[in-house]
C-alpha cells in the first residue's frame, strides 16, 4: 500500500520542483504525478491565482455597469415625474381658476399647501430612506402621487384640490432623499458626478416638456384629462420600479452597517453639524436666485425695457434649456476633479456677469436671448458640482437624511422668493430682482469658497 508523500515534498530527492512541474494539457496549470504518472490538475491554479481574481473583477465590473445604466435610468424616471408634476397647474391655472370659481390668492394657496408639506416632511422622509431603504419609500411616494392626482381629476372641486395637493407634497418629500441616496451608494464615486447631471437633466428636462405637455392634453381632454396622464406616467415609473428595481435595494445588514459607522454623528446631531447648515444654507441661496429668474424674470423685462412678453419667454426658455445642456456637461467636469468648489465658484461668477448684462444693459432680442441661454448654461454646469458638494461632506449611512434636509433649502428659499420679488415689483424696482438674484449668487459663490476642506474620516480601530 502506498503512503503518503511528506507534506515537505521538497525534501524528496528528484521530486519535481513546483517551478519545473510541467502544465497541464489546454492550460497553465501545473501538475503533480502521481506514482502511475498519470497527470493531476489541481483544483485552482497556483500560478494565475491574480488572473482568476481579475476576471471575476472583471466580470462583476462589467454587471456593475448593467446595474449601474439601469440604477441611473430608474432614478431619473422618477425624478423627471417629480419636476413634471411640479408644473401641472401653472400652465392651466386660468382654466382651474375660472371653473372652480376661486381667486387667484385662493388658488395659490394650493400650491402653498404643497409647499409647506414638503418643507415640514421632507426630512423626515429622509430619515425614513436611511432606516427602511430608498426603493420601497420611492415607490410608496409615487403610489400616493398618482393617488392625489386621480382624486384632484375625479373630484373636481377647490376643497379636494387642497388636499390633492397635500398629497402630492408628501409625495414630493421622497424624491431627493431617496434618489440621492441611491446614486450616493449605488454609483462609483470616480461616476458620481456624471450619475447627479444625469439626475439633475432629467429634472429640468422634465420641467421643461411639461407646460407644453399639459397644454396638449388639456386641449383634448380639459385640464382633468391632463392630470390623468400625468397619474398614468406615474404609474407606469411605479411599475417599472416594483419590477425592475432590484439593484436599487440596499440589504437590512448594509444599512445597519452603515448606520453604525455613524452612530456618534447620526440623527439630529449631524444635521445641525456647521457642515451640513452651511449646505442648507446654500441651497436657500440657489432657490432665492433662481426663483428670481424663473418666476419674475419675464415681468421684470417688461417693466424694466418694454420687452415683449413673448421675446422675455423665449430667452426664459433658453435659459432653461441651455441649463439642462449645461448640467451635462458638469457632470464630466464634476467626475474630473475633486475641486468642485472651484467648478461652482467659476460658474456663479460667470453666470452673475451674464445677469448683470441683462439687468443693467439695454440689449436688444437677440442680444437678451444670448445672455440669457448663456447664463443658463454657466447655472447649468453648477449643479453636479452642488451634489458633490453635499456628498463630500455625508458620511455613509446618512445620504437620506442629509439629501432630505439640505433640499428643504429648495423649499425655504421657494416661499421667500415669491413674496420678495413680487413686494420690489409692486414697488416699481424691476431692476432691483435683477440685483437681488445677483447678490444671492454671489453670496451662494462666498459660501462655497469659504467652506472647510472636507478631513478624512479617520481610520477604523480593529476590535480587540
Amino acid at each position: 500500500m502506498r503512503s503518503d508523500p511528506p507534506t515537505d515534498r521538497s525534501t524528496i530527492v528528484g521530486w519535481p520542483r513546483r517551478r519545473d512541474m510541467p502544465e497541464a494539457p489546454g492550460t497553465h496549470a501545473p501538475c503533480r504525478w502521481r506514482e502511475d504518472r498519470a497527470c493531476i490538475r489541481f483544483r485552482q491554479p497556483a500560478r494565475p491565482a491574480e488572473e482568476a481574481t481579475a476576471r471575476m473583477a472583471e466580470s462583476e465590473q462589467g454587471a456593475s455597469r448593467g446595474h449601474e445604466a439601469r440604477i441611473v435610468g430608474l432614478v431619473c424616471s422618477a425624478h423627471f415625474i417629480s419636476h413634471y408634476h411640479l408644473l401641472l397647474l401653472p400652465p392651466v391655472f386660468e382654466v382651474v381658476r375660472t371653473e372652480l370659481g376661486v381667486s387667484y390668492v385662493a388658488l395659490g394657496a394650493v400650491l402653498t399647501a404643497f409647499n409647506v408639506i414638503s418643507a415640514l416632511l421632507q426630512t423626515p422622509a429622509g430619515f425614513l430612506v436611511d432606516r427602511v431603504g430608498a426603493r420601497p419609500m420611492l415607490i410608496g411616494g409615487m403610489t400616493i402621487g398618482v393617488v392625489a392626482l386621480l382624486l384632484a381629476a375625479t373630484f373636481p372641486s377647490y376643497w379636494m384640490l387642497i388636499a390633492a395637493y397635500a398629497l402630492l407634497g408628501l409625495a414630493n418629500t421622497v424624491y431627493h432623499p431617496a434618489d440621492y441616496a441611491i446614486l450616493s451608494s449605488k454609483i462609483a464615486a470616480q461616476k458620481a458626478g456624471r450619475a447627479f447631471s444625469f439626475h439633475t437633466f432629467s429634472g429640468f428636462f422634465g420641467s421643461g416638456v411639461a407646460p407644453a405637455c399639459v397644454l396638449f392634453c388639456a386641449a383634448y381632454a380639459g385640464w382633468q384629462g391632463a392630470y390623468y396622464v400625468a397619474a398614468a406616467m406615474a404609474a407606469l415609473v411605479v411599475a417599472a420600479l416594483a419590477i425592475w428595481g432590484a439593484p436599487l435595494s440596499v440589504s437590512a445588514a448594509v444599512r445597519r452597517e452603515s448606520g453604525s459607522q455613524t452612530a456618534g454623528k447620526a440623527g439630529l446631531d449631524l444635521l445641525l453639524s456647521a457642515p451640513i447648515l452651511r449646505n442648507l444654507f446654500f441651497f436657500v441661496l440657489l432657490a432665492l436666485s433662481g426663483g428670481g429668474i424663473q418666476t419674475f424674470s419675464v415681468v421684470a423685462l417688461g417693466q424694466m425695457n418694454g420687452t415683449p412678453a413673448s421675446i422675455a419667454n423665449i430667452a426664459l426658455s433658453g435659459y432653461l434649456l441651455m441649463s439642462a445642456a449645461g448640467v451635462l456637461l458638469g457632470g464630466i467636469l464634476a467626475d474630473r476633479t475633486s475641486k468642485h468648489e472651484r467648478i461652482a465658484a467659476a460658474g456663479f461668477l460667470a453666470t452673475s456677469t451674464m445677469i448683470v448684462a441683462v439687468g443693467w444693459g439695454d440689449l436688444g432680442a437677440a442680444a437678451l436671448i444670448a445672455a440669457m441661454s448663456l447664463g443658463g448654461f454657466l447655472n447649468g454646469i453648477i449643479q453636479p458640482s452642488r451634489d458633490m458638494i453635499v456628498r463630500s461632506v455625508t458620511p455613509p449611512g446618512a445620504f437620506g437624511k442629509v439629501f432630505g434636509f439640505v433640499s428643504t433649502g429648495f423649499n425655504i428659499g421657494g416661499m421667500i422668493a415669491p413674496l420678495l420679488y413680487a413686494w420690489l415689483l409692486d414697488r416699481g424696482e424691476p431692476r432691483m430682482v435683477f440685483a437681488l438674484v445677483t447678490v444671492f449668487i454671489l453670496l451662494a459663490m462666498i459660501t462655497v469658497i469659504t467652506r472647510p476642506k472636507p478631513q478624512p474620516a479617520p481610520a477604523a480601530t480593529p476590535a480587540e
